[in-house]
């Protein structure tokens, strides 16, 4: 019997969100809400730790934030005025409660607990390493080896033993870190990931996106700058710069699909941008049709982009269910046949006899598309073409995406035309990496360094993959736990 929806494999994994405060009453409560507003990023399980009068306070739970840190049992064992959190995603491999994040760990020095989004694309080769230096990991999460890291370091003090920890790890990585004394914030030197600082009546917070410091109302200070590190203490922020200054490559790929759109992230507002990623989608890619209809929810930005610069009438031609969790249970083989349909359904009186024009954020597998253009045309749609608001997904993420390898890509191995003909639709187009660039306002994409990470599209990956280094078609470090 099937335990999980069919269709989730043919979709990216949501990243993971980290979430702190430092200085008010009740942090782990604000944590709580801080992480609602990250939840999107993923909904696997999630963690709080809080520090109160010298002791250090931990929940870890699998599920949703609602299921369990709403309940005043739980939040009454974390007081305290500073608290950190984290709700995750794992990859193949990596599930189970030792994983769920913050981990915690005591050293000579006293308690550190850490929270990360991101991967490590050298942590089995640094973890062996470890090992024989002594190290027994608890977990099988890369971000255990930034622990390990800092225990291990000879450096003296705790900001110089956490500098040389991130200076031995490479990829991608947005840390929030809880001391005794201080709440500590990085991010990896390429600013793969998001990080933002804020601030509440005094009480700074860290947070993956900004739409976490509007659930509490809290006051956007700025972005953590690439390779910077944090330092928030009861005398206020320092920022530390340990690394040589590089030009940034911030994921590309946040705007199109995995930050919430009313979020603002390195200076630009997601959902502006990707409604221009739909207006550049229908001047690149423009067809005859009398319908716009969005693949909810990703898809709507860019559908209203598509429409406004087309012409072309925008409708809600397939509504989703948004009460069908991961977890839905199958139960006869008729039901597992529905597939797509558990969480979509066309509203046919808007597609029947038109022409339509389907607009979504990316094609994985292609097998969830091939669905929803069935469902499409079983609906009575005279027409359907598929726009794409992103360019051809040819290679997996290894910065904490959980993305199926590189032979499972649907435009790995296939052209657009032989694309179409798998998910059977009329026309199938692509936004191109110049496109894509254009809509989040840069001009051109710089071919010898470019502006942010599209490896995902170009297969050209800004940091050393050591882990992967002679090894073929491999998932990204399939023996840990992504962060996301």
């Amino acid at each position: 019997m099937a335990t999980a929806d069919e269709n989730e494999a043919d979709a990216f994994r949501d990243e993971c969100g980290v979430f702190g405060i430092f200085g008010k009453t009740d942090a782990a409560s604000i944590v709580t809400l801080g992480l609602h507003a990250l939840q999107h990023r993923g909904q696997e399980a999630a963690g709080i730790v809080s520090y109160d009068e010298g002791h250090f306070y931990i929940e870890r739970h699998v599920g949703l934030i609602g299921d369990t840190f709403t309940k005043p049992s739980v939040m009454a064992r974390l007081p305290g005025s500073r608290a950190i959190g984290h709700t995750r995603y794992s990859t193949t491999g990596g599930e189970g409660l030792r994983n769920v994040q913050p981990l915690f760990a005591e050293y000579e020095g006293g308690g550190f607990a850490i929270a990360h989004n991101g991967n490590l694309t050298n942590a089995l080769t640094v973890q062996k390493t470890l090992q024989k230096r002594g190290a027994i990991f608890s977990s099988t999460s890369d971000t255990e080896t930034f622990l390990h890291l800092i225990a291990m370091s000879e450096k003296s003090g705790f900001l110089e033993r956490f500098i040389d920890a991130i200076k031995q790890v490479e990829g991608a990585y947005s840390l929030v870190g809880l001391s005794e004394k201080k709440m500590i914030g990085a991010r990896d030197p390429l600013g793969i990931r998001p990080l933002v600082l804020g601030d509440l009546d005094g009480a700074y917070i860290l947070a993956s996106e900004t739409c976490a410091l509007d659930i509490i109302g809290a006051r956007y200070v700025r972005d953590v700058k690439a390779g910077e590190v944090v330092v928030i203490t009861n005398k206020g922020v320092e920022s530390h710069f340990p690394f040589e200054n590089t030009p940034s490559r911030f994921c590309i790929f946040e705007y199109v699909y995995f930050a919430r759109p009313d979020s603002n992230l390195e200076g630009r507002n997601v959902y502006e941008a990707r409604k221009r990623i739909g207006e550049e989608l229908a001047r690149e890619n423009p067809v005859d049709a009398d319908l716009i209809v969005p693949v909810p929810d990703s898809g709507v930005p860019a559908a209203i982009g598509y429409s406004q610069e087309s012409g072309i009438p925008f409708e809600l031609g397939i509504i989703r269910n948004h009460y069908v969790g991961r977890t839905f249970i199958q139960p006869t083989q008729s039901i597992r046949h529905m597939g797509v349909k558990l969480k979509h359904n066309p509203n046919r009186k808007m597609i029947e006899g038109k022409r339509v024009i389907l607009v979504d954020d990316s094609i994985v597998r292609g097998t969830t598309s091939q669905k929803i253009v069935q469902l499409v045309r079983d609906a009575g749609a005279k027409e359907v073409h598929m726009r794409i608001a992103s360019p051809p997904t040819m290679s997996p993420c290894f910065y904490g995406v959980d993305t199926p390898e590189k032979a499972k890509l649907l435009a790995s191995r296939m052209s657009v035309a032989e694309m179409a003909d798998f998910i059977k639709v009329d026309s199938l187009s692509f936004l191109t990496i110049d496109g894509l660039y254009r809509a989040v306002n840069v001009a051109q994409r710089d071919t010898e360094c470019p502006q942010f990470c599209d490896a995902c599209f170009t297969g050209e990956y800004p940091t050393r993959l050591t882990d992967q280094e002679g090894i073929s078609n491999v998932r990204s470090l399939s023996l840990l736990a992504s962060n996301g």
